[in-house]
């Protein structure tokens, strides 16, 4: 399962990753596609992003049972606390 959200990034960027992913809220995309496509299309996002900011989040085998990623300059913050990936607002 993959979770992408994507904030002040243009229009286009958003529907070419509705090729891969469902849009159930603007700028944040759900499905469930091989790691490989994953790593292709967080590529694509943080080449594309421009002055926006974008957050993936992905199942994993870590205690979780998901890891965390950004890219730019997001209103959040993810901090490792002894293994466990943790999110603070930035304000």
């Amino acid at each position: 399962m993959v979770v992408l959200i994507l904030e002040r990034v243009r229009p286009s960027l958003r529907g070419e990753l509705t090729r891969w992913l469902l849009e159930p809220k603007a700028g944040v995309f759900v499905g469930n596609i091989s790691a490989r496509v994953r790593e292709k299309l967080w590529q694509k996002v943080c080449h594309a992003t421009g002055d926006g900011a974008a957050m993936i989040l992905w199942s994993s085998d870590s205690e979780q049972g998901y890891r965390i990623d950004f890219w730019g300059d997001t209103s959040r913050r993810v901090y490792d606390w002894d293994g466990l990936q943790l999110i603070t607002r930035v304000q």
